[in-house]
């Protein structure tokens, strides 16, 4: 049996962390370090546990299950086809895909434009090159291990390098003071910053993509499939953290230097700015890019090639080309209203993303058994999604004002408790049938 090099497995690992790190990634950090100040490390804490310690562990849950609608079906076949289907949009044509088209034209390319310079025609012809790459590297999915592990992921990480060198000799300062949550619970705030990047619910994409990754350097045994997804998995959590560390620290000493800033963009465009001066904008500019190309190739793949399973009719490269080119029209829309969207969405689907990847790490603990899955994910999806509904206005009557009342509920995390009674209720009706089915048979 042919395992993967070692060489192969660093690629392999490369390629995973691009799929992981896009715009998103890059700015969320430092906007973190800067709004927590002097509370950074206790915020970076809660927020390596949901934009690396899930996505992680969703990759490797994934592998394990031989894919998300597999791992889903453990709840039920209409849950795993409505669920996959979901997740599948949210983070492709729906959400997902556009915001990595539209983020670096509006953070690195808008606010460079000369006067008089139409904002919708720039943003046009930007998403119009920019899915036309994404298309084409898209088009062939066993090259992508090549062109993001030995090209656009070194180049990505060499300029994230330069920045933090140049920043050792142009410190910019101490920390800040912590402000608004940050002040009263860091962790909590820090954890619910980290779905934003919605990496915890792209990883449930991204296992089929680095399966086949491996798959296409040799690798046919599934359980060497398994255990290298893992490895590779457990390298760009580091690498994820190692990054992420430095841009919050970036982003905590420019807010003692700088004061707060509307977004992480504008955090980091200062940190570079006064590094590198006007040159830094270019700098920022194809960080920005290169960020956000390597996750729209790897959404638009695994997207692709889950909708060319659902029908004949049309193939994987037919879909790369719907996707582009639809991800594009949506892009035109503006991020602002992209992100609008994206808020309430993530809160309703995050959690339970969440909680099916950590039951499918604990299957062992089951059996296969499926009252521990329905029960989890029917308590925590009624939660985040009331909870979701009401951050957009719509209150569910008596039902909303009886989860107003579920610890940690005013903070977004009122489904955990209800998630672990789901898991503990489910556990001991497992045991109870079996010691029931054993004293059953003992009798007769």
């Amino acid at each position: 049996m042919k395992n993967l090099s070692k060489k192969d497995l660093v690629l392999v690992s490369l390629m995973l962390f691009s799929l992981f790190f896009g715009a998103g990634n890059l700015i969320f950090p430092p906007f973190l370090g800067q709004a927590a100040g002097s509370a950074t490390w206790i915020a970076m804490a809660g927020f390596f546990i949901t934009a690396v310690g899930f996505p992680v562990l969703g990759v490797i849950a994934v592998a394990k299950s031989g894919g998300l609608y597999l791992l889903a079906k453990r709840v039920h076949p209409v849950f795993a086809a409505v669920f996959t289907v979901l997740i599948y949009l949210s983070i492709g044509p729906g959400l997902g895909i556009p915001r990595a088209g539209s983020l670096p034209f509006e953070m690195a390319v808008a606010p460079y434009l000369p006067e008089g310079v139409s904002v919708k025609l720039s943003l046009f012809l930007f998403t119009l090159v920019f899915f036309a790459i994404a298309y084409w590297l898209s088009l062939s999915p066993a090259k992508l291990v090549d062109r993001m592990g030995k090209v656009l992921t070194p180049t990505l990480l060499l300029l994230i390098l330069v920045i933090f060198i140049a920043s050792i000799f142009r410190p910019l300062g101490g920390y800040g003071e912590a402000t608004g949550e940050y002040m009263t619970s860091p962790f909590v705030k820090g954890f619910l910053e980290g779905y934003l990047t919605m990496d915890t619910i792209a990883a449930l994409n991204f296992g089929i993509v680095i399966a086949l990754a491996i798959k296409s350097r040799g690798v046919t045994d599934d359980k060497l499939v398994v255990s290298n997804s893992i490895k590779a998995g457990v390298i760009a959590g580091s690498l994820l953290i190692a990054i992420y560390a430095v841009l919050g620290h970036l982003g905590a000493t420019s807010g003692g230097k700088f004061g707060a800033t509307e977004n992480g963009a504008q955090t980091l465009t200062n940190v570079i700015t006064y590094i590198f001066g006007k040159p830094g904008a270019v700098l920022l500019a194809v960080i920005f890019t290169l960020a956000c190309l390597t996750t729209c190739v790897g959404l638009i793949t695994s997207c692709s090639q889950y909708f060319a399973t659902l029908t004949s009719k049309v193939s994987y490269k037919g879909f790369v080309r719907i996707l582009a080119v639809l991800s594009m029209g949506i892009a035109n829309m503006g991020l602002t209203q992209i992100l609008s969207i994206s808020v309430p969405v993530l809160n309703a689907i995050y959690p339970i993303a969440i909680m099916l990847i950590v039951l499918g790490m604990m299957n062992k603990l089951f059996n296969g058994n499926t009252i521990a899955y329905r029960l989890t994910i029917l308590f925590t999806g009624v939660v985040s999604i009331v909870d979701a509904l009401g951050q957009v206005g719509i209150r569910v009557g008596v039902v909303t004002r009886l989860f107003e009342k579920l610890p940690l509920y005013p903070q977004g995390l009122g489904w955990v408790v209800p998630a672990v009674v789901g898991v503990l209720l489910g556990i001991i009706i497992k045991f109870g049938k079996e010691n029931m089915k054993d004293l059953n048979l003992e009798t007769n």
